[in-house]
């Protein structure tokens, strides 16, 4: 089996771009993608030709964004529009440049969920989430906490840190859309939408389009910005024996623990080591799965791992530090990787997190990655 750790820090992200985030009907997803692009290209500086790779998530046809953008890559790739394929289309591109398959790839995803009123799950999506008609993303991850507090004793005060946590980033990120700060009674007070679960643990659905380019850490260092290099990932799919059956066994530790551990090993790094946490926040109890999964907590004890601010700047281990899913937009993941970049470079303004050097991105699903980044 090849071993992965050849490829530490082999490939760079040297360009990050997006749109702003909101309802704007008058763009479809090639359009908005090709406002991400443009700012990426931007953002590092390269002659658009040198661009020979092309990874796109959630837009129709890659060849049409290929025409739009005026690509004619060697390398291309379509991912499906889930969620889970943020991390699985970062480490293939990175594989791709390792290589030899193309010199600097592209990575485009667009979404157009909110002006079009897309709904995740329902009839729009039978059977994505269980055969027996259990559609509903936001249902399984309540029934998941409902079963965490049944075990562990997690109350909703103590998922309520997740939220004030991530929404006090936005609040400090002039570009998130929801700026404006909550508290645990805010939490506390808002209306279910499936018990335990209530409206301020959902994720954000908005139009908007993120980009990254990538290319070898040896070529990175003739761009304008400092390269940013990927240094550890790891995965592990959990498909068997049902979607609604994971959620219900073990809130994907064995995935989790799996692919953190894959990552840090592979990156040479711990969990003292890592400086803030880039965690796919769909809905807010996958943060808390996520943190014991990773180990910086042990099982059953995210919820008071949490309290008292631990996942704000300044506290035990910041989170989503642009304002994540729950309170920035529901980039399915993409975004996530993009403020990982800029906190490495140091771009993040009042969100900054101080001497900040290594960064790990995790997404808990049926798909489930973690990524290593690293100051270059």
């Amino acid at each position: 089996m090849y071993d992965m750790h050849e490829l530490k820090n082999k490939v760079a992200v040297i360009g990050v771009g997006n749109t702003k985030y909101g309802n704007f009907p008058q763009f479809d997803e090639y359009g908005l993608a090709a406002q991400a692009f443009k700012n990426a290209v931007a953002d590092c500086g390269i002659d658009k030709n040198r661009i020979d790779g092309l990874l796109v998530s959630r837009i129709p046809y890659y060849a049409r964004m290929g025409e739009v953008l005026g690509l004619n890559p060697g390398w291309t790739i379509t991912l499906p529009a889930h969620g889970r394929m943020s991390g699985m289309g970062i480490i293939e591109a990175a594989s791709a440049v390792a290589s030899g398959l193309c010199t600097t790839a592209v990575l485009l995803y667009a979404n157009i969920g909110r002006s079009r009123r897309v709904n995740y799950g329902g009839d729009e999506s039978p059977g994505t989430w269980d055969p027996w008609g259990f559609t509903s993303p936001g249902a399984a991850h309540a029934m998941a906490f409902r079963r965490h507090m049944e075990m562990y004793g997690t109350t909703t005060r103590q998922l309520a840190e997740v939220s004030v946590a991530i929404r006090h980033h936005a609040s400090l990120n002039p570009d998130a859309v929801m700026r404006t700060p909550i508290s645990i009674d805010d939490h506390e007070n808002a209306r279910f939408i499936t018990a335990p679960l209530r409206l301020l643990d959902y994720c954000l659905i908005n139009d908007g389009a993120v980009c990254l380019i990538l290319t070898s850490a040896e070529r990175a260092r003739d761009f304008k910005k400092p390269p940013v290099l990927i240094s550890g990932f790891g995965g592990m799919d959990t498909f068997a024996p049902s979607s609604i059956a994971n959620f219900d066994m073990d809130f994907w530790y064995p995935a989790i623990d799996t692919s953190g551990k894959q990552a840090r090993a592979m990156a040479g790094v711990s969990h003292q080591d890592i400086d803030a946490l880039m965690c796919y926040d769909n809905f807010s109890p996958t943060v808390l799965f996520s943190l014991e999964g990773l180990g910086f907590c042990g099982r059953g004890e995210s919820g008071a791992f949490v309290q008292d601010g631990a996942l704000k700047l300044g506290g035990k281990l910041p989170v989503n530090t642009d304002g994540g899913h729950l309170s920035n937009s529901y980039m399915q993941g993409w975004a996530l990787n993009v403020e990982a970049v800029r906190q490495l470079r140091g771009e993040c303004g009042a969100r900054q997190v101080p001497d900040c050097e290594v960064v790990q991105y995790v997404q808990s699903t049926p798909c489930t990655r973690s990524i290593i980044y690293t100051r270059g």
